[in-house]
């Protein structure tokens, strides 16, 4: 065997071997991806439910619209004004921070945070787990995210496949100093950290 021949036939075998390793990696991919369900509302929820075939029932409906509802109030994100609340999610689309007494009875101050405007539900129960929640604002974009802003979609209503990331709990915010013009500004604003994975997610998710 002449050595041109024997280091094409190398060539080929690491060719082969990085065709193999790109096909797992994209089966990696859709792998971590669980069936996900939004709704702007709980009523929308409950309705959707009464379906035949669908993964959740009313009752999880109402326990995962309440563990969405509980994780928004601790992990939304704060901001110093409603200006710059609005600035990062909308106009109309900010309130006080109901939670303002806790946070100035632990050193805090006033705070804004966008409103809730829906919650998602994904399933792990194909991975032996079960269904778990995200609650939903919007973003100065007009689209959706939950409150890490790690994750954007299209809309708060519909069906898809996301990223079981998707339903990671965000850092908790209450009782924390809300952030400046600054810290947002060095952030590069709520959602700079999407990944294009997220992006995938926008233009598939919802509608």
């Amino acid at each position: 065997m002449t050595k041109d021949h024997s280091n094409r036939k190398r060539s080929r075998h690491v060719a082969l071997m990085l065709a193999g390793a790109a096909t797992l990696g994209l089966a990696a991919c859709d792998d971590d991806r669980v069936d996900a369900q939004s709704f702007p509302d709980l009523e929308s929820c409950i309705a959707a439910s009464k379906e035949n075939g669908l993964w959740f029932t009313e009752d999880d409906c109402r326990k995962n619209f309440a563990a969405a509802k509980q994780e928004f109030l601790e992990t939304a994100p704060r901001y110093e004004s409603k200006e710059l609340c609005e600035k990062e999610h909308g106009a109309g689309q900010c309130e006080t921070d109901p939670t303002t007494p806790v946070a100035q009875n632990t050193g805090g101050g006033f705070s804004f945070m966008p409103l809730l405007v829906g919650y998602m539900m994904g399933s792990m129960l194909s991975r032996g787990g079960g269904i778990f929640s995200q609650p939903m604002v919007r973003t100065a974009s007009g689209g959706y995210s939950t409150p890490s802003g790690n994750q954007t979609f299209a809309s708060n209503r519909g069906t898809g496949k996301v990223a079981a990331s998707t339903f990671q709990r965000a850092p908790s915010t209450i009782g924390k100093p809300p952030m400046t013009a600054a810290q947002v500004s060095q952030r590069g604003g709520f959602g700079a950290g999407s990944t294009a994975r997220s992006r995938d997610s926008s233009s598939s998710f919802g509608g």
